[in-house]
C-alpha cells in the first residue's frame, strides 16, 4: 500500500512539474516578446519625434544601430527606405500583416520566424501623419530556440523538484500507512496510536469491531464450555448408571429406580441438545418470513391452557387477564416466548405461588407481562438472567429442570420482532418480565 501511495504521488508530482515547468516557459516568452515590442515602441517614438524625411533623404541613420531594422513604406505598400536592404530590390510590402494593420488601424505588430527557426523577427508599425507608415524590426530568440537553450537549466530544476517529491511523498506516504500499520502490529491498543483526524472515523470502527469480535469468540468460547459441562452432567449419569446396570451391580428394585434416572438424565439431555440448536437457529437468522398479524391473547390463552398440568405438579396457581391484542410477528416464536417465561415462573415459585399472564394495551403498545409470587432475583443478577447458562440458584435450577437457556431464546426472539423486555423483582416477593411490542 506504502509504495502505491508512493507511486501514485510521483506521478502526480512529475506531471505537476512538466504543467508548471510549461506554464513559467509560456508566461515567460509571452513577457520577453511584451518587452521586445515595448522596445521598438519607444524607438519608434523617438524616430516620429525626429525629422525624419530629413533624416531618410540625407540617409542620416542608414547603420544598424541597436540591431534594429528600420523602413519606410508607402500607403501603397511600396518601400521608400530601409536601413539593410536597398528598397528597389524589396516586394511590395502592402499585404504584411503589420503594414496593412498600420494602414488600417494607424499602428500594427508582428512576428515572423526566420528559417532556421533560432531566431525570430518582431514587427512593429505606425502611420505617420504624412500617410507614410514607418516600421521599426528587431531580431531576437524564437520561443523554440529559448526552451532548447534553456533545456540544461530547466532539466536540473527537474531533477531537483523530483528528487524533493520523491522525498516528500515517500515521507507523506508514511504517515498515511503508518497508523495503520500500528493497528495491525497491536489491535489491542489501537487506541493509543496517533492518527491524523481523517483516519479517526476508521480507527473507531476498526475498534469497535475489533471489541465486538473479541466480545464474541469469547461469549462463543464460554458457550462452549457451558455446553460442555451442561451435557456432560447428565452423560456421566446415564454412564454410571448403566455401567452397574450391565455389570449385574444392582438388585431389581435398584435397577428401576437407575433406569428411571437414566430416563430423566437422558430428557435433560434431549431439553438441552433442542434448546442449544433452537439458540443456535436464532443467531443465524434476521427477521423471519413468517411474521403476520398475531393475536396476543389468544396465543397466551392457549400456552396456559397447556401449562396447566405442569403448574398443578408444581402447586403453583396460573391466572390470565387481559384482551385481544394483536402485534406482527412470528407465531412459534411467540409462543415459545410465552411458554418459556410461565415454564421460569412456575419452576421458581413457591409452594401455593401464582403466576398472573396479563396482555393488553398500554400507551397504544401491545405488552405480554408475567408476574410470579417466586422467589425473586436481586439486583445484581436481574442484568444477567438473559445470558445463556447463567442461573440465580444453580442447585435450584437443576433441581426443576431448567438448562439455563429458556431466557436467552426470550432474548433472541424478543429482538427479531423489536421489542423491549423490562424486569421488575424483589428476592422473597417475585418477578415480573414484561415485554412491550413498540
Amino acid at each position: 500500500m506504502k509504495k502505491k501511495i508512493n507511486l501514485q504521488m510521483m506521478y502526480i508530482a512529475v506531471l505537476a512539474i512538466i504543467a508548471t515547468v510549461m506554464t513559467l516557459v509560456g508566461v515567460f516568452y509571452t513577457l520577453f516578446k511584451q518587452e521586445v515590442f515595448d522596445d521598438l515602441r519607444a524607438y519608434t517614438v523617438v524616430l516620429l519625434e525626429a525629422d525624419l524625411e530629413k533624416m531618410v533623404h540625407n540617409k542620416a541613420f542608414i547603420s544598424e544601430a541597436d540591431g534594429l531594422r528600420i523602413t519606410v513604406i508607402s500607403p501603397d505598400g511600396t518601400v521608400l527606405y530601409d536601413n539593410v536592404a536597398e528598397p528597389a530590390q524589396m516586394t511590395n510590402h502592402g499585404e504584411r500583416s503589420e503594414i496593412a494593420d498600420a494602414i488600417k488601424d494607424g499602428k500594427g505588430q508582428a512576428v515572423r520566424k526566420s528559417e532556421t527557426l533560432s531566431e525570430s523577427m518582431y514587427y512593429y508599425a505606425v502611420k505617420m501623419e504624412n500617410g507614410y507608415i514607418l516600421r521599426v524590426a528587431k531580431q531576437s530568440s524564437s520561443a523554440l530556440y529559448m526552451i532548447v537553450s534553456s533545456l540544461p537549466m530547466l532539466v536540473v530544476i527537474f531533477v531537483i523538484l523530483l528528487l524533493l517529491c520523491s522525498v516528500l511523498s515517500r515521507a507523506l506516504a508514511k504517515s498515511i500507512v503508518e497508523p495503520i500499520e500500528k493497528i495491525a502490529e497491536d489491535m489491542d491498543h489501537m487506541d493509543q496510536v496517533e492518527g491524523y483526524p481523517e483516519l479517526e472515523p476508521l480507527l473507531r470502527t476498526i475498534s469497535e469491531q475489533h471489541t465486538d469480535i473479541l466480545k464474541s469468540a469469547n461469549m462463543r468460547q464460554e458457550f462452549t464450555a457451558n455446553v460442555s459441562h451442561e451435557l456432560k452432567t447428565p452423560l456421566t449419569s446415564i454412564s454410571g448408571y448403566s455401567e452397574l446396570i450391565e455389570n449385574g451391580m444392582v438388585n431389581e428394585q435398584d435397577a428401576m429406580r437407575f433406569g428411571k434416572e437414566i430416563h430423566r438424565s437422558a430428557n435433560r439431555l434431549l431439553t438441552l441438545i433442542d434448546d442449544i440448536l433452537r439458540l443456535s437457529e436464532l443467531d443465524s437468522s434476521s427477521q423471519p418470513d413468517n411474521f403476520e398479524p398475531v393475536d396476543l391473547y389468544d396465543l397466551a390463552q392457549t400456552c396456559v391452557e397447556m401449562l396447566r398440568m405442569s403448574a398443578e405438579k408444581h402447586k403453583v396457581t396460573l391466572q390470565l387477564a387481559g384482551q385481544k391484542s394483536v402485534v406482527y410477528g412470528s407465531r412459534q416464536m411467540l409462543d415459545e416466548v410465552i411458554y418459556n417465561l410461565c415454564d421460569n415462573a412456575i419452576r421458581y415459585n413457591k409452594e401455593s405461588g401464582k403466576v398472573f399472564v396479563t396482555v393488553g394495551e398500554e400507551d397504544d403498545n401491545v405488552f405480554l407481562s408475567v408476574r410470579d409470587t417466586g422467589i425473586g432475583i436481586d439486583k445484581e443478577h436481574q442484568e444477567r438472567i438473559f445470558e445463556r447458562f447463567y442461573r440465580v440458584d444453580k442447585s435450584r435450577s437443576k433441581e426443576t429442570g431448567g438448562t439455563g437457556l429458556g431466557l436467552a431464546i426470550v432474548k433472541h426472539i424478543v429482538a427479531l420482532h423489536h421489542a423491549e423486555i423490562r424486569i421488575d423483582s424483589r428476592v422473597g416477593e417475585g418477578t415480573e418480565i414484561r415485554i412491550v411490542f413498540i
